[in-house]
């Protein structure tokens, strides 16, 4: 097993609130779809705690105001908690005072649910790309210490290819700054390759998430990101209507994907992100360099 800790981290939301299904399942319907995110997170509560692991769950904030006893639970269970917003729209469709305040709304309930302060934010579908870098700002303003939104790849929906690949501080307007901990690639030529987790750890054979965190860990000595959702283990969740490639993106091998997790769990350190970055020294950036 590697010594160097990854970040740990799962994306609370239910299997109906992905933006992949968004075109075909309004926002105004979600209350009457079956919730199944309480017993989905609580089985990978289980299974983080049968091997040891301590993580970070990014809790959208629709669903921490219907299960604020879920949110409890999962820190009862030592792990972090940390901010998905509030609507899971794509921070770049979203005006920036909209934005503010869902954002606020969010950590201000999970805040009070808990009676502590929540340090970390990840937008939905990784959607702090060039076009709402000004995002970074109103997370810096609202008191997050470090965000996780950025992908450092090329992709119809989201990514910045030409951010870091590894953890950095953003430099920010009035002396703010905050940390950023961009989903984990490995450098293949000309090119990044996410290993990161979700569709690609199940759409993909599991040696290759292994030999790309092995690589991150060993050659760089860098710690990387692993994520998924609690609906990625449930192969009795409702099919949904959307296109192909979204059918394909999400319910791809869902039925391979607890084993290979165990497998990960048992192979790689695994630690909360805030405490990662803790660990480290960041070198700093400004924003305007990945404008």
């Amino acid at each position: 097993m590697a010594t160097l800790a990854n970040a740990f981290t799962v994306d609370v939301e239910d299997y109906y609130q992905v933006s992949a299904f968004a075109s075909s399942v309004s926002k105004g319907d979600w209350s009457n779809y079956e919730s199944r995110v309480e017993r989905n997170t609580q089985r990978l509560l289980g299974l983080l705690d049968r091997h040891g692991v301590k993580g970070t769950f990014f809790v959208l904030g629709w669903v921490a105001e219907q299960h604020p006893g879920l949110v409890r639970e999962i820190r009862a269970c030592g792990h972090e908690i940390a901010c998905h917003g509030f609507s899971h729209d794509l921070v770049y469709d979203q005006k920036p005072e909209v934005f503010r305040n869902e954002t606020k709304r969010a950590k201000l309930f999970l805040e009070d649910t808990l009676g502590e302060a929540v340090q970390g934010y990840r937008a939905a579908s990784y959607s702090v790309t060039r076009r709402s870098l000004w995002a970074l700002d109103a997370l810096a303003e609202a008191g997050f210490s470090y965000d996780s939104s950025i992908f450092p790849i090329s992709h119809d929906r989201y990514g910045i290819s030409s951010a870091p690949r590894l953890p950095f501080r953003f430099e920010l307007e009035n002396g703010r700054s905050i940390r950023e901990f961009p989903l984990t690639t490995v450098r293949f030529s000309l090119f990044s390759l996410p290993i990161a987790g979700g569709g690609y750890f199940r759409l993909l054979p599991y040696a290759y998430t292994r030999a790309g965190f092995s690589r991150v860990n060993r050659k760089e000595q860098a710690p990387g990101v692993f994520y998924l959702h609690p609906w990625e283990i449930d192969t009795g969740q409702p099919r949904l209507n959307g296109s192909i490639l979204s059918r394909l993106r999400h319910y791809t091998n869902i039925d391979r994907c607890e084993q290979r997790l165990t497998r990960l769990l048992s192979d790689f350190a695994w630690a909360p992100m805030g405490q990662v970055l803790d660990d480290m020294t960041l070198h700093p950036i400004s924003v305007e360099a990945l404008a």
